[in-house]
């Protein structure tokens, strides 16, 4: 793939010298060969001349759903990628929502398998007990080998404390990071929304935000005692922020990330019984988001994912007690990002990461392989059905103001132009 990108601004604040600066950027078979002021075309070659256009390392998400397999009517992994490419992300974690789920090392294999020649690429997780029924360890280590990133039983959580100190301790054998869920189900019972003026309003089921708090404060003092490597995903509440603080204080090997839409938007938007907000963990409140916002500005919130979800229509089309959480959110990243925080944290939100899961961090210089997102930084727009690329429609994101558009992506010799 060869291509010449005419007087793009790159945002790239690790290199102080390019960083919002307009350059040319010359790529020869998915290689960087030159960055100057000025670059001429020559021979065959795609030029991408777009009015303010912007160029960053390419973006990373820690959390993805498809449906393949078992669920490919949700999402096939190769149309999966697909999306994920033509909203800006070069790589993507997977999670373990498929059925069956990848608790083996051949599962692994095969996920991997599935998603290669992608301009994305795919690198998934593996279940952390058999089935992702909390019962049974799976074989942690054959996957490690095989090239899971970390284990998690998806959205699950694991209410044997026991089994989560013996993950602990025998992942430290080969540095493998354990996955925990934040939710304690004797405490969030048969709850769908948070438990608030809303949800009594409303007359829907709440989960505390106690849940959520009470199950983090457990995996802590597990951590504390065995050490090793936790990540808790998609945390949602002020306490769970200052929860990991403290521990990170104390120098505990925690990381966490947070859902985008929980960055955005309060549990008042479940007024219309809207099921496309019905999402785990749930929508909180207004203070639940300044923490959260405050948490992801100062480093105690490590990664911002898409927790991008597809469901069938017919699984969101229903009574809101009966409908699935979840919603997609590849697509709506981006703009939702970039309207709540300037342009250069936005882009440091979506390529930070890759370290934290031992992956190789991608660099914006001559001689390196382009591992690129394209991107305006200005134009402000309505999302609709009409941008969505997956292939279900679940957006949470429908209706909202967006700034700034995914123009594409170019990573492993490939390139991918929305327009």
């Amino acid at each position: 793939m060869n291509a010449l990108l005419k007087s793009v601004t790159i945002v790239n604040g690790n290199t102080t010298d390019l960083h919002l600066k307009k350059r040319d950027i010359l790529i020869k078979n998915g290689v960087i060969e030159a960055i100057e002021n000025q670059i001429e075309p020559t021979g065959k070659i795609k030029v991408i001349d777009i009015k303010n256009l912007h160029v960053s390392l390419g973006w990373f998400d820690s959390g993805v759903s498809f449906g393949e397999p078992g669920y490919e009517e949700r999402e096939t992994i190769e149309n999966g990628l697909q999306t994920a490419a033509k909203s800006g992300f070069t790589d993507v974690v997977l999670n373990t929502s498929s059925h069956p789920t990848p608790d083996s090392a051949s599962d692994i294999v095969y996920l991997k398998n599935a998603g290669k020649d992608q301009l994305t690429t795919l690198h998934p997780l593996g279940n952390l007990t058999v089935g992702g029924e909390g019962e049974v360890l799976a074989e942690l280590y054959d996957m490690k080998n095989a090239g899971a990133l970390g284990f998690y039983d998806y959205k699950h959580s694991l209410a044997n404390a026991n089994m989560l100190k013996i993950a602990l301790q025998y992942a430290q054998n080969f540095d493998g990071m354990v996955f925990s869920f934040p939710l304690d189900k004797s405490i969030s019972g048969k709850g769908i929304v948070n438990e608030g003026i809303t949800s009594t309003k409303l007359g829907l089921k709440g989960i505390p935000a106690l849940a959520e708090e009470l199950q983090i404060a457990r995996d802590l003092f597990v951590l504390e005692y065995t050490g090793g490597k936790l990540f808790i995903p998609t945390i949602s509440t002020a306490k769970s922020v200052k929860l990991i603080a403290d521990a990170k204080k104390k120098g505990l090997q925690v990381t966490c990330s947070v859902a985008a839409h929980n960055l955005v938007l309060t549990d008042s938007a479940l007024e219309d019984f809207d099921t496309q907000y019905k999402v785990l963990p749930p929508l909180r409140t207004s203070a639940d988001i300044k923490a959260l916002q405050k948490g992801v500005a100062n480093g105690t919130i490590d990664l911002v994912t898409t927790d991008h979800t597809p469901l069938n229509v017919e699984l969101k089309h229903v009574e809101f007690d009966n409908a699935d959480f979840g919603t997609i959110g590849l697509e709506s990243a981006f703009g939702m990002l970039n309207e709540l925080f300037n342009v250069e944290e936005t882009i440091a939100i979506l390529t930070k990461g890759r370290s934290i899961f031992g992956m190789e961090e991608p660099l914006l210089e001559v001689g390196q392989k382009a591992n690129l997102s394209l991107f305006t930084v200005n134009d402000t727009y309505e999302f609709s059905k009409d941008h969505i690329f997956s292939s279900s429609k679940n957006s949470i994101a429908i209706g909202k103001q967006m700034k700034g558009k995914v123009v594409g992506a170019i990573a492993n010799n490939q390139l991918v132009l929305n327009a």
